[in-house]
């Protein structure tokens, strides 16, 4: 089972760059940033209470796809990807360029996880309707894969319109990069697994035994194969009987949190999670 790890990135962290160089030396699979454009001060919506993170790191997020892609440069292995991209957020022409962009300078490596959102004033900044959030992530998804994946894209929906438009370059797998919905079981989140995605990622890994069933019938309901879907537990502190549990369900992969922290902190985090690796 690959092992993978994901920090919420600040300006006053380690570099991305060197970050991304030790875990690809240390054999870590993957290495996954978070977005948020920014945090409204006025601070209606709270922050949640995640272990690991502090509240005042929330608005100190660079830009995950920029961030990524110096990783890319200085790396030849490790994925890299998003957990998560607040598409909702972005216009998806924008995404799908700079995304694909990111693609082809990475040789392939990026993913795309995916989330819905919680900050309702980020959102209403945007221009978003928090109501609308999770259909918006569908529509903004159906149409980067478009542009990711036709020589002339188009679409059509209640939030996203375009004419048929070319846009180069083109990712480096002819489907795109693995698209990974993050966040808690429920019906929403498995109908958009089941139609546009390639994999679910629970926060914190609880509670997968009981939802893979479901997730198993929604993608039959939708002619989907479930063997092709990637149940991926994000954000997990590992010990060796939960990631032995996780790889008796099936899964193959597991993404590490590792503390917001300077370099020697993040570094020797990273060695106590190497004696996990197979």
């Amino acid at each position: 089972m690959d092992l993978g790890i994901t920090i919420h990135l600040t300006d006053r962290c380690i570099d991305i760059r060197e970050l991304a160089v030790e875990a690809e030396l240390r054999g870590f699979s993957s290495l996954f940033i978070p977005e948020h454009t920014h945090i409204p001060s006025s601070q209606k919506t709270p922050i949640p209470s995640v272990s690991g993170i502090a509240p005042e790191d929330y608005p100190r997020l660079p830009d995950p796809l920029i961030s990524l892609t110096a990783a890319a440069v200085v790396t030849s292995k490790i994925r890299l990807g998003t957990g998560v991209l607040l598409v909702a957020q972005h216009n998806p022409i924008n995404i799908a360029k700079s995304t694909s962009t990111l693609d082809v300078i990475s040789g392939g490596r990026f993913e795309m996880g995916v989330g819905y959102g919680w900050n309702r004033e980020e959102m209403f900044h945007h221009g978003v309707e928090f109501s609308t959030r999770r259909e918006r992530v569908r529509e903004t998804i159906l149409a980067v894969k478009q542009l990711w994946t036709e020589d002339e894209a188009e679409f059509h929906g209640e939030f996203i319109d375009f004419d048929p438009s070319w846009a180069w370059p083109k990712p480096v797998k002819e489907k795109g990069p693995r698209i990974m919905l993050g966040g808690a079981s429920g019906p929403t989140i498995f109908q958009h697994v089941a139609e546009f995605g390639n994999g679910w990622m629970p926060i914190g890994g609880s509670g997968i035994k009981a939802s893979l069933s479901d997730l198993q019938k929604v993608c039959e309901s939708n002619e989907r194969d479930f063997s092709e879907i990637s149940i991926v537990p994000f954000g997990t502190v590992p010990d060796q009987g939960k990631l032995e549990y996780f790889e008796e369900l099936g899964v193959d992969e597991v993404i590490l949190r590792v503390p917001a922290g300077p370099r020697d902190q993040v570094l020797e985090t990273l060695d106590s999670y190497v004696s996990f690796l197979k």
